[in-house]
């Protein structure tokens, strides 16, 4: 049962301010509400007070900027899905949008709750580190702006203070001619597993001049995989294409997992294994033209 709470509709940020600073801890900021609810439910979170922030019309904003794109943070996975400006600029977001959990939490879950709450099983999260995102906070002292993988501090754990708003996610685009994917495995609506991969192509188009990999669902956050980035560069991408390099050989080891429904640590070591090569293999396909075969049990590629 959800215990009273008193609902606050603001229509500017500086009512949310306002409200923030008046309740401090004991209010929580409401958008799609599709985690939240059910930990009211669960009596894990009990507010005095939800603040709406769906009224306010820049945080369901999305928008193209000198190099990236900005979504607000009440943007639902929809709106991104069906978003002409995410199609253009950042397809492979917009393909990613269409799968996230279910139809319901399409519709009403949104980008800003979604990175917000840290669910160590976010598609999102692991997706927006291969846009080099940041994401932007607001309060009454300021604005800042933080890299989202210094957001994410660990299973739903953020960096955000209680006195501020999470009011949009700001991706870089892609380089030229770059191409990726973002394959995620799953039995449940949340990811067992999840990785992002972008390669760029060297002007002689045979080789790997950069590199940009994440992985998530399987450790308490989603991370860069920069050791296993730096070994791409230079690599032969007709030898990436084909599965006949040892570059991903032991990428796994290093990877922080853990014990959860979802698996034992090892299992997902080892799954993710196999997930980066054969992402890897679907983003050199792309980059150079050639078809993708992404028929995989219990698989979603994007």
């Amino acid at each position: 049962m959800i215990r009273p709470f008193d609902l606050r509709r603001p229509s500017a940020l500086g009512e949310v301010g306002a409200l923030l600073g008046e309740y401090g801890d004991t209010a929580a900021l409401y958008a799609g509400g599709t985690e939240l609810l059910l930990l009211m439910k669960e009596g894990f979170v009990r507010p005095r007070v939800l603040v709406d922030v769906k009224r306010v019309p820049e945080l369901g904003r999305v928008t193209v900027g000198a190099g990236g794109i900005e979504i607000g943070a009440a943007a639902s996975h929809r709106t991104v899905e069906r978003s002409e400006a995410v199609r253009a600029h950042a397809p492979l977001v917009a393909g990613v949008a269409r799968h996230v959990a279910n139809v319901r939490v399409r519709s009403v879950g949104t980008v800003g709750g979604n990175l917000a709450f840290a669910d160590p099983h976010s598609d999102l999260a692991t997706l927006f580190l291969v846009f080099d995102a940041r994401v932007v906070l607001w309060s009454l002292a300021g604005v800042r702006e933080l890299p989202l993988a210094d957001f994410v501090l660990g299973p739903y754990e953020t960096a955000r203070r209680d006195d501020e708003i999470l009011t949009a996610v700001r991706l870089r685009s892609w380089p030229a001619g770059a191409a990726g994917t973002y394959l995620k495995f799953g039995v449940h609506e949340r990811p067992t597993l999840g990785v992002a991969a972008v390669l760029t192509l060297d002007a002689d188009r045979r080789t790997v001049s950069d590199a940009r990999v994440a992985i998530g669902c399987i450790g308490p956050r989603p991370e860069r995989l920069g050791h296993l980035e730096a070994r791409m560069r230079g690599a032969a991408i007709s030898d990436i294409a084909r599965g006949q390099t040892g570059v991903t050989d032991g990428a796994a080891d290093a990877i922080d997992t853990v014990t959860d429904l979802h698996g034992s640590a090892d299992y997902k070591r080892e799954m993710a294994q196999v997930f980066l090569r054969r992402a890897l293999r679907i983003a050199a396909s792309r980059v150079v033209g050639e078809p993708v075969d992404a028929r995989y049990p219990h698989t979603v590629v994007a």
